[in-house]
């Protein structure tokens, strides 16, 4: 089920469901999701829909890092953070699409395992960290934009601080059972959050484990 049939047709869903950014389109058509799920779940791999990677953690449904990659590379970001790497899926699709990607995820077993993905695939322009996401990656801030794959009551303020002025975050808010994707700007004003669409994420965890 790895087929580029198989492919096409979930990019054709992407784009009814409406995405519309015809460089992320194509970077989903090129990027091999099965190697990011385990092989039992090698026939769902290019499903619209997540799918579970162990230690309580789930690969993003297609449509959400399709959705979320969108807004982060709107205004062409030079320096992305990822909070929560998991299975390395998006922070393997933002690598093609942006110079330099810094990743970080607080399970051990999951950054080895996405660090040997990126090997594979030849994405040299990854930095993968061991480290608690919720204080985001200060050596390396300020990023032009930041992406959290996991849901919060609210933005960690660390992240906020380390966001450029004229970046964008993008993060699902809420609780654990319904949050809504959120998009901050960093503007001259301030922080200017606008609410997106309902989501469902795994929670955001302070500390490593």
């Amino acid at each position: 089920m790895t087929s580029q049939r198989t492919r096409d047709r979930l990019v054709e869903r992407l784009r009814e469901e409406g995405i519309r950014n015809h460089a992320v389109l194509e970077v989903i058509r090129a990027t091999p999701r099965h190697l990011f799920v385990d092989e039992a779940l090698d026939s769902r791999a290019y499903e619209d829909t997540a799918l579970p990677i162990g230690h309580g953690q789930t690969i993003s449904q297609p449509y959400i890092v399709a959705r979320m990659t969108e807004l982060v590379i709107a205004k062409q970001p030079q320096k992305v953070l990822e909070v929560g790497t998991g299975s390395g899926y998006q922070a393997a699709v933002l690598a093609q699409l942006v110079p330099k990607v810094y990743t970080t995820e607080r399970i051990e077993a999951l950054a080895t395992q996405a660090r040997q993905r990126f090997r594979q695939l030849g994405l040299r322009n990854v930095r993968a960290t061991r480290s608690d996401g919720t204080m985001g990656l200060p050596d390396f801030a300020p990023y032009d934009a930041i992406i959290v794959t996991a849901g919060g009551e609210s933005v960690p303020e660390a992240l906020l601080q380390q966001l450029a002025p004229g970046g964008r975050l993008v993060m699902p808010v809420g609780g654990r059972d319904y949050q809504v994707l959120t998009l901050v700007e960093h503007t001259e004003e301030g922080f200017v959050r606008e609410t997106l669409e309902p989501v469902v994420f795994v929670p955001l965890i302070g500390g490593i484990s």
